[in-house]
């Protein structure tokens, strides 16, 4: 397990762990990887959509940043830039009085109180001066243009990672009630834990916001992201599966029986190293992570990531053949709840006796994205925006 890149480097080099580049944990370059790929292929599908006339250019923009309004909008980006400024000026003197602290949990050293407030002012004042000239000598006119679907790629991108991370966050501290009570301020800001669905409705919600905010069809943004958001979970369980952040399953003592085919590792493992410490010590161990579970455990980040590959393969082949907008993400919608109500049987969650079923959180989740999957797609093969048949047959 690498928990950061300080113990990559260690296997690869033989250097130090727990040195500098411990800042850099593997589960954050992952998630960072994540909206990374998922902006490529998002580009590459609404470009395609553009092609084929599926979308046309967006509502009108004011290219100028003194709109209707100057003042509310000098005031705006005062405030925010301001805030932004401060803030980092804020902490980074306590960052470095506390590096060592830092490197083990970046996440909860830059939340906690501790900082510099008179360098926080005097760079929160010097960029609000900053900005209140930059608007003062700013006499450019108005314009109004149009903008393509494709070069608002990088701003969905960004709303969806804010309000993806946010809500998958909820939901996991939601799905992991008990363990949160017993340390909430602990578990808000753990660099791990992370549930998709949370992230899925969040993203989901804001971005049908936006994309009627600027005029870009909802259905056809939902086919586009159908295949970023399969493809981009599996990354995301990797980052799970190489820090070892506590999302494997259910003990797993039993040996692999004669019919698997995989590695051993993948039917049982130990997650040597987790970033979260559990289990009993390793032997001669060097570093701050030296743990491994006992009993093994199953693997079920393995299990996901190779799900995760089979529906982005099954959606990016269908993404053409679909006779009507909206109708492949429902599928996703489907095949997800699917993978992950059959996955969380052999997961480590809290259960809930609703019904007399015993079922998790996420597993309560699954049945309804499955629900509103095929809901979704017999609603949208007869309402949905026919596709022509030379659109369809395109790549």
């Amino acid at each position: 397990m690498y928990p950061d890149l300080s113990y990559f480097f260690h296997d690869l080099l033989g250097t130090n762990v727990d040195n500098w580049t411990s800042i850099f944990k593997t589960f954050g370059l992952f998630l960072a990887l994540t909206f990374l790929v998922s902006a490529f292929i998002l580009s590459k599908e609404i470009n395609r959509m553009e092609l084929l006339g599926l979308v046309g250019k967006l509502k009108s923009k004011n290219t100028t940043n003194n709109a209707a309004n100057p003042q509310k909008a000098m005031l705006k980006d005062l405030i925010l830039n301001s805030l932004i400024a401060g803030f980092i000026a804020y902490k980074v003197p306590y960052i470095m009085d506390n590096f060592t602290a830092f490197k083990q949990n970046p996440a909860g050293l830059l939340f906690a109180s501790g900082g510099n407030i008179l360098i926080g002012i005097l760079a929160a004042a010097a960029v609000a001066g900053l900005v209140y000239y930059s608007y003062k000598g700013d006499n450019s006119k108005q314009t109004l243009v149009k903008e393509w679907p494709h070069q608002k790629v990088g701003d969905i991108i960004i709303i969806a990672a804010v309000t993806g991370i946010i809500g998958s966050r909820i939901f996991s501290l939601l799905e992991n009630w008990q363990t949160f009570i017993a340390d909430p301020l602990g578990q808000l800001f753990s660099g791990s834990g992370l549930t998709i669905y949370g992230g899925i409705i969040f993203a989901g919600l804001t971005l049908v916001w936006y994309s009627k905010r600027i005029g870009l069809p909802t259905q056809h943004l939902a086919d586009a992201a159908a295949p970023c958001l399969a493809l981009g979970y599996g990354i995301g369980r990797m980052g799970c599966q190489f820090s070892g952040d506590g999302d494997w399953g259910i003990n797993n003592p039993n040996p692999s029986p004669d019919w698997w085919f995989l590695p051993d590792w993948a039917w049982s493992y130990s997650y040597p190293r987790n970033v979260l410490r559990e289990g009993v010590p390793i032997e001669d161990c060097v570093g701050i992570y030296c743990n491994e579970l006992s009993p093994l455990v199953y693997p079920t980040p393995v299990y996901e990531i190779c799900i995760a590959v089979v529906t982005f393969a099954i959606l990016w082949s269908l993404r053409t053949r679909m006779p009507r907008g909206g109708m492949l993400f429902f599928i996703y919608l489907f095949m997800t709840g699917l993978a992950r109500f059959f996955v969380e049987g052999i997961r480590v969650n809290d259960r809930y006796d609703l019904l007399g079923l015993g079922w998790s959180l996420s597993q309560w989740i699954a049945v309804l994205f499955m629900l509103g999957g095929i809901a979704g797609y017999f609603m949208m093969r007869k309402n949905g925006k026919l596709l022509r048949s030379t659109q369809v047959s395109a790549s």
